[in-house]
């Protein structure tokens, strides 16, 4: 389900590169967040070695973006280094991710449910193509441009609370959380009905609908040590 980065790998404005929460961003940022989302969707696993020639050519871009962007990871602590053959992907424990969807949950279904009462309607409407996306890439069964739309889409919704520092906790714990069962869900065509819950949740924003965004953003969390996690 890899798909290819970048429709011109010489390219420094290749736009199938994704462009995480509206920012603009460098190829080498780029490649990262695309690298990222592959770790997150259990693309690259752990404990497995992987070198940049062979990443560069799986995602379609030259070697020394990959191999940037992997040492941008090393630091950020979701890859380790291997002298003379790339780089490891570092295991997550069953405990560290209940952590960090705890942590995530504790911050983010009372900020999006405020929302409902804060955010003007302009900005709401200009998240649903993010919003499309996740459903057009659950229906193909591309996972990578699955967690591409929805981090741009929960990075966006946050971002309208006016709290740059929150969205960069959350942006972090995301990009350190993995998604193994999302491979068992597109298998079993199961991952659409998550994925329209993007949809549900931005219509109750709309609706003004505060108990509703809450009743949502607390079921679809779950789904992240739910139905997203399954290692089965």
């Amino acid at each position: 389900m890899m798909r290819d980065m970048a429709q011109n790998p010489q390219h420094a404005d290749a736009p199938a590169l994704p462009r995480l929460g509206g920012r603009r961003s460098s190829f080498r940022e780029r490649v990262a967040d695309a690298l990222r989302a592959a770790l997150i969707a259990g693309e690259l696993r752990p404990g497995e070695v992987y070198s940049a020639p062979s990443l560069a050519a799986r995602f379609g871009v030259s070697a020394t973006p990959v191999r940037e962007a992997m040492l941008d990871l090393a630091k950020e602590g979701l890859v380790d280094t291997v002298p003379n053959k790339g780089f490891r992907v570092t295991a997550v424990s069953d405990r560290q991710l209940d952590e960090y969807t705890q942590i995530r949950a504790l911050i983010e279904i009372p900020t999006v449910a405020d929302l409902a009462r804060s955010a003007d309607r302009v900005s709401l409407e200009a998240l649903r193509p993010a919003a499309r996306e996740i459903v057009t890439a659950a229906a193909a069964g591309d996972l990578i441009a699955y967690v591409e739309a929805d981090t741009r889409f929960h990075l966006g919704l946050l971002a309208l609370a006016g709290n740059a520092h929150l969205v960069e906790v959350i942006a972090d714990l995301r990009g350190r959380s993995r998604l193994y069962g999302l491979t068992a869900l597109v298998e079993a065509g199961r991952l659409l009905a998550s994925a329209e819950e993007h949809l549900e949740l931005l219509d109750a924003l709309l609706e003004r609908d505060e108990k509703a965004v809450a009743e949502i953003m607390t079921r679809h969390l779950g789904h992240v040590r739910g139905l997203w996690a399954a290692k089965d």
